[in-house]
């Protein structure tokens, strides 16, 4: 597996401050604020969770899925496969992602939360791919951008494979051509 990845974009200890530094400014900008995370699976998982743990605040989880990828491509087609079942009107929202990359599934997710009258939503991701996207979108908050490269590891996947690397690489290209 790790012989698929043409190098390392973040290692294991990069990802960690990346956690660190975000899960301090979170803290920071919702102290007098009820936080609600919804993590958008499966991608998520490993971020939300170390996240999480660096969120100084007490806090709501809830999970929601939204696809719009087939292998590598992105179908244009953003579906809602699993939904929240908490009412989220007068709450704080923050979406929790792996990237941004054509900022489809994210626009379709946050109109779907205002309709429920959240107080406030933000974007919290990891990555940020801002030469891939498909239509406008910023993150409230960024780990790191990246070039548009193809990515797996700590929950990114090719073909629901590479989730479990420990840090993110770059794909090498005859895997997935």
């Amino acid at each position: 597996m790790h012989n698929d990845i043409e190098k390392v974009l973040l290692s294991e200890k990069e990802i960690q401050e990346i956690c660190c530094n975000l899960g301090s400014r979170i803290t920071d900008d919702y102290k007098d604020k009820s936080l609600i995370l919804i993590g958008l699976l499966k991608g998520c998982n490993p971020f939300l969770s170390d996240l999480s743990k660096r969120i100084n605040l007490p806090l709501e989880i809830y999970y929601m899925k939204a696809s719009s990828y087939k292998g590598r491509e992105s179908s244009g087609n953003v579906k809602i496969d699993l939904d929240i079942d908490i009412d989220i009107k007068d709450k704080d929202v923050l979406l929790v992602e792996d990237i941004v990359d054509t900022g489809s599934t994210l626009t379709k997710v946050i109109s779907l939360l205002k309709m429920r009258k959240a107080s406030s939503i933000k974007v919290v991701s990891l990555l940020d791919k801002p030469e891939g996207r498909l239509v406008p979108f910023e993150a409230d908050y960024v780990g790191k951008t990246i070039p548009k490269v193809f990515v797996v590891g700590y929950g990114l996947d090719f073909n629901e494979r590479y989730r479990n690397l420990p840090y993110i690489g770059i794909l090498k290209k005859a895997i997935y051509i």
